[in-house]
């Protein structure tokens, strides 16, 4: 064999090799973006239509553990704590909170402002991700909802004591006919609050409540006992599962996706426009619509995140709300860190660019002044910690997630009052400046709050399904008709 011979089979096998190595790379890197543009695996192996609905159902048709009724003791002391501070309020009138000259509003607007951010998580996951077609709400989309029907129902509590006599305040909040001819001002943006609030918790509730019909038209066909089946019967209005039934229901499932959607957008711009029309320095500022839907949607997913991880522990729902739905919610609570992040530092640079004297003292009082220590602990609390879940093992580990949650809910009650109490109690008049200390009817208020949203979810996820089951079977491997190149 020639020299020449030997030459040509050496650079053919050296091509070959080189072809192969480029293979093998391509196949390589073909694995990883299809691991990276893969849906997320929602289901373990195995998981049947029967296993879903056992699971869920499970703790509604069951007596619940002994844990369930300490939870629900503690948070029902709490929800008493609320109504003898507001009936305290009541008899003794706002002196007992700790407003004082300058600051007119204190805790009570704050915990409205926190708890009407709290309830958009639910209608953002439920509305907007359903119509996005984000297979992964199924299995929280249930209890998002609820927890805005009761965060909204918490918040509808602070402007109602807020009045002093909320026995008159339907005089002063709907625009009815009355003996007294008392009319309201439309243009007050308070006003503007009582029409985007109310709207959005009835559509809200209609919302939630038509999701629950299918399954508890599943609890009545389950029903042993005779009352549990009059009653989840009464409740499911006669649903009988038909195709006819289901279309009627997916038409008006998607009807009110589609009017909740600019719901999510609309409360709390209205909401921030009680402070973006007034005149005060640190309030008057454009920026304050997409800031505090920004911040709502921030901490609504917070808060789901921190009652959610709890839900699945308590009731063995590690199966069906898997790490995976909690990585994808700390991802959107990422995005939404860094928007709020970016919000804080153009309040600070449009105060300092605007040229505006008290403008800037506003903003520098807030970073230097008599509650720094609040302003800094909402900016670390919110842009600062939330940074960890850019980390896989603080997405994915509960034990390192569950800190970063709950330091978001605390950080974004901290954000509301950094903008009520450093706008207000220092006025352009020095000798009236005063510092906001809250009395103990204003930590009791707050406190039970917190124990009547807790007694609701607690209630809620004992008598009725937590879970959409009907909308996670739905999504199952091999639920939907496929299409297999004209094999079938």
């Amino acid at each position: 064999m020639s020299d020449s011979v030997l030459v040509e089979e050496s650079e053919k096998e050296r091509q070959d090799a080189r072809k192969e190595e480029i293979a093998t790379r391509r196949e390589r890197m073909g694995a990883k973006e299809a691991t990276c543009l893969d849906p997320p695996q929602l289901f373990e192996e195995g998981e049947t239509l029967r296993s879903i609905d056992e699971a869920v159902f499970k703790p509604v048709e069951s007596f619940p553990k002994f844990k369930w009724y300490v939870m629900f003791a503690i948070s029902s002391a709490c929800m008493g704590l609320f109504f003898f501070c507001f009936a305290y309020t009541i008899v003794e009138g706002i002196g007992v909170w700790g407003n004082n000259n300058p600051v007119g509003w204190g805790w009570a607007i704050v915990n409205f402002v926190f708890w009407i951010g709290i309830g958009h998580a639910g209608t953002l996951i439920s509305a907007i991700l359903f119509l996005m077609r984000q297979k992964w709400r199924t299995a929280i989309c249930r209890f998002a909802e609820a927890m805005t029907i009761f965060a909204v129902i918490c918040a509808l509590q602070f402007p109602l004591i807020h009045t002093g006599r909320p026995w008159l305040a339907w005089y002063w909040l709907i625009p009815a006919p009355n003996q007294n001819n008392i009319w309201v001002n439309f243009r007050s943006p308070l006003l503007w609050d009582v029409f985007a609030v109310s709207t959005y918790f009835m559509i809200s509730l209609m919302f939630w409540y038509s999701g629950l019909i299918p399954d508890l038209a599943s609890l009545r066909d389950r029903a042993k006992n005779g009352w549990r089946k009059l009653i989840y019967g009464i409740l499911s209005l006669g649903w009988s599962g038909s195709n006819r039934a289901w279309r009627h229901y997916e038409k008006g499932y998607l009807l009110f996706a589609g009017l909740a959607t600019p719901l999510v957008l609309s409360v709390h711009s209205v909401v921030s426009f009680d402070f973006a029309t007034a005149v005060i320095p640190g309030w008057h500022t454009t920026i304050f619509p997409p800031y505090f839907v920004a911040g709502a949607v921030f901490s609504g997913f917070a808060m789901v995140s921190t009652v959610i991880i709890i839900l699945r522990h308590q009731f063995n729902l590690q199966h069906l709300i898997r790490d995976v739905h909690l990585e994808l919610m700390n991802k959107v609570i990422i995005v939404t860190s860094l928007i709020v992040g970016y919000a804080y530092s153009m309040e600070l640079f449009i105060a300092w660019y605007s040229g505006a004297m008290y403008e800037r003292y506003v903003f520098m009082n807030r970073v230097m002044g008599p509650f720094a220590w609040a302003y800094w602990s909402m900016v670390i609390c919110n842009v600062v910690i939330p940074q960890l879940l850019w980390i896989k093992k603080f997405r994915t580990s509960v034990l390192l997630m569950y800190p970063i949650v709950l330091l978001v809910n605390v950080g974004m009650w901290f954000e509301r009052f950094v903008i009520i109490s450093t706008s207000l109690h220092r006025d352009f008049l020095p000798s009236s400046w005063d510092y906001f200390k809250p009395t103990w009817v204003d930590v009791g208020l707050f406190v039970g709050s917190m124990g009547l949203f807790f007694t609701l979810t607690l209630l809620f996820v004992r008598f009725l399904p937590s879970i959409a089951t009907s909308e996670m079977k739905a999504v199952m491997p091999g639920a939907q008709p496929t299409h297999h190149g004209g094999k079938h």
